[in-house]
């Protein structure tokens, strides 16, 4: 059963929070009709924290992803990322904010062909006001990070699906951003690889890094701290219905 309670938050900002959202919406209108996608969302993110958002196909998950990530802005509501309250700014502040605060990890890994993986995790970089020797150095410390100090100099066609998700996990690492943003981390990968990237993703949050997630894969889900589902523009508590589903697996 779902739950019914709302995850809520207060309209100041916990001092603890990276992302704080109160009463987020978020419309398209196509002809004479308009789709309410998001209703009133909100969402607290606190530092450290690793949160998962699931949801069914139209949910409004991408939609969500695209606010968090600076991309789209909202129709109304406050989005406070980081300390910083977003309504207002202007296309180069969101950008500034954007490479500051967020890394993103695609699940197509999005890298450049025919470019090292160190050039490829230095790309960020190129945006920053440091040294090509700053930018190397922080590209390979990122790549050690991840377990990859022995493939610098290898290009995406010389990975593995996993070892290219590595190589996306460094480059969203690599400018010390606020927050991971990990859309569909596990979808283009076997089982064994995904398995390694959750293990890495369990390694950076014991570090400390604040993570979200979005997935439609529960096991994956499971993993974070928080669990919550998107459904009918908001968002939802998952947490004791993933409880149930593992309960009643058990049980079988």
């Amino acid at each position: 059963m779902h739950s019914t309670t709302h995850t809520t938050s207060t309209s100041a900002t916990p001092h603890d929070a990276v992302i704080h959202i109160t009463a987020l919406t978020k419309s398209f209108v196509n002809g004479p009709s308009t789709l309410r996608v998001l209703r009133g969302l909100d969402l607290t993110v606190r530092r450290g924290e690793w949160v998962a958002i699931i949801g069914a196909s139209g949910s409004g998950k991408s939609t969500l992803l695209n606010i968090l990530g600076l991309l789209n802005p909202p129709d109304s509501g406050r989005y406070v990322l980081d300390g910083v309250d977003t309504a207002g700014l202007d296309d180069d502040q969101l950008t500034a904010l954007r490479n500051a605060s967020l890394g993103f990890i695609f699940q197509r890994f999005n890298l450049l062909g025919r470019t090292s993986a160190a050039d490829n995790v230095a790309t960020p970089l190129l945006y920053s006001r440091i040294s090509a020797r700053e930018r190397e150095q922080r590209s390979l410390a990122a790549l050690a990070s991840v377990g990859l100090a022995d493939r610098t100099d290898h290009d995406p066609s010389m990975l593995s699906g996993g070892q290219m998700q590595r190589v996306a996990i460094a480059r969203a690492l690599v400018t010390e951003p606020a927050v991971l943003l990990a859309d569909e981390p596990t979808g283009n990968l076997d089982e064994a690889s995904g398995a390694e990237i959750m293990s890495l993703f369990h390694d950076l949050h014991e570090r400390g890094r604040t993570i979200v997630m979005i997935t439609h894969d529960l096991e994956v889900a499971r993993a974070a701290d928080r669990q919550l589902r998107l459904r009918d523009g908001v968002l939802y508590d998952a947490g004791p219905e993933l409880a149930a589903a593992a309960s009643a697996l058990a049980r079988s």
